[in-house]
């Protein structure tokens, strides 16, 4: 245990009707909206795959994913390219559709304080927290990634 870091720089990643929780490290790039290319095949939580750095990445809403909601339109949305965690080279990375840039915070274990006790959590939702009085949900990407590439929709 003493080997574990004090603090974690993290981002609080805006998205429709609430925030996710990411360590700093998973975020390989905030980048411009650009419309994804739709698979007929996907389902509604992804909204299709789109070119970065020579890779097609898919897309995910969060919230249509979860079942906390639906994007309401995208004026100030971007891109969260994240590090997939999985190790399969079909899925070096994924992304998130936010809305608006990322803020960064410092972690530490007095700052972070579950409160979803009830064990009772919503698909693709890790743990729902509050970092020094700001809601946010941390997401279980290794869940998500699985999703994806159950997925008939991977491009």
């Amino acid at each position: 245990m003493a080997d574990l870091p004090r603090e974690i720089r993290g981002l609080m990643i805006p998205v429709a009707n609430g925030r996710l929780l990411l360590p700093n490290a998973t975020v390989a790039e905030v980048v411009a909206y650009s419309a994804p290319e739709r698979s007929e095949n996907a389902p509604d939580w992804m909204l299709g795959a789109f070119a970065w750095r020579g890779w097609r990445v898919p897309l995910v809403s969060f919230p249509q994913l979860s079942g906390t909601g639906r994007e309401q339109g995208f004026n100030q949305t971007k891109i969260a390219v994240l590090k997939a965690l999985g190790g399969d080279p079909k899925l070096p990375f994924i992304a998130v559709l936010t809305q608006g840039f990322p803020r960064l915070v410092t972690v530490t274990p007095e700052s972070l304080v579950p409160t979803d006790d009830d064990g009772h959590r919503a698909v693709g939702v890790l743990a729902e927290v509050l970092v020094r009085e700001d809601p946010a949900t941390i997401p279980d990407l290794a869940l998500i990634e699985t999703m994806l590439l159950e997925s008939a929709a991977l491009v």
